[in-house]
């Protein structure tokens, strides 16, 4: 495995691949890898000559309260974990190559972003965007692999891609779960042993809401009731949202039809966690 820290390196490393014809599969991380971000590694390994890997825990998506300093590092084992599993090219640039001077131009997302996690986090989708501009740019691959856990950043990569044109197809991976139904996250080793028990309770309560659905129900606020009581039920969490949205347009819905995304972010005492399900209601 090629492990890479600069960016003019890591440009001559895609470049080359690039002229020998080979594919180039994708998978941006802000590192401290788990079970989910090796599913995308393995799907992208499926279908590509060649994996690159990025790890780089990007400030810009961070806000002034947020936990960037804290966010968890630990870059030899997620070396050690992407060279386990395939990856051939580990990019992992500090924040002085990635941002050597301040930003003349970003990206500002219009789109998807006045709802769920964007709500309440101003401009996080801005640095999202921004940051994967430079490194699409940077690493030029052909398709660029995502998790579902954060469905609204994949729907906001759908738009950054479609809108700016790069000839890269997005590839959206299921959320990997633990086996209580937790979604895989590298926040959640800030749960204490009790929130952690607790935790399952947001994938039962979408869980509930799918069953409710599947049995007839088509009243969005209805739904989000029963997903919001089973969470206030089961744990000491403070709900941040339960919303329901067409999907990947997240715009707001009365009746339930087409494409949804049932969503909902749950603050314990160090760790906001999220989930979702998407269905396709006939």
């Amino acid at each position: 495995m090629m492990v890479i820290t600069k960016i003019k390196d890591m440009q001559t490393a895609m470049q080359q691949y690039r002229r020998e014809g080979k594919t180039i599969g994708f998978v941006p991380t802000m590192g401290y890898l788990h079970e989910g971000h090796v599913a995308l590694i393995k799907k992208a390994r499926e279908e590509n000559d060649i994996v690159a890997l990025s790890v780089f825990v990007n400030p810009l998506q961070f806000g002034p309260n947020e936990d960037f300093e804290r966010y968890p590092r630990d870059l030899e084992r997620d070396q050690r974990i992407a060279k386990e599993h395939g990856v051939d090219v580990f990019f992992s640039p500090d924040v002085k190559e990635m941002y050597p001077h301040p930003l003349s131009v970003q990206v500002v997302v219009k789109e998807r972003v006045d709802v769920l996690c964007g709500k309440s986090r101003p401009g996080h989708f801005d640095g999202v965007a921004t940051v994967l501009t430079k490194l699409f740019h940077i690493v030029m691959p052909d398709r660029a692999y995502f998790g579902l856990k954060d469905a609204q950043q994949v729907a906001v990569v759908d738009g950054l891609i479609r809108d700016f044109h790069f000839p890269i197809q997005l590839v959206a991976v299921p959320t990997v779960r633990e086996e209580d139904g937790l979604a895989k996250s590298s926040r959640n080793v800030y749960l204490s042993p009790e929130e952690r028990k607790e935790a399952p309770a947001l994938y039962k309560a979408l869980l509930q809401a799918k069953a409710a659905v599947e049995n007839g129900e088509r009243n969005a606020e209805a739904v989000c009731a029963l997903v919001k009581q089973y969470i206030q039920t089961h744990t000491h969490g403070e709900i941040d949202y339960a919303e329901i949205y067409s999907y990947p347009d997240l715009k707001p819905l009365e009746t339930l039809a087409g494409k949804v995304i049932i969503a909902v972010a749950v603050r314990f005492a160090n760790a906001r966690l999220i989930d979702n399900i998407i269905l396709d209601i006939a």
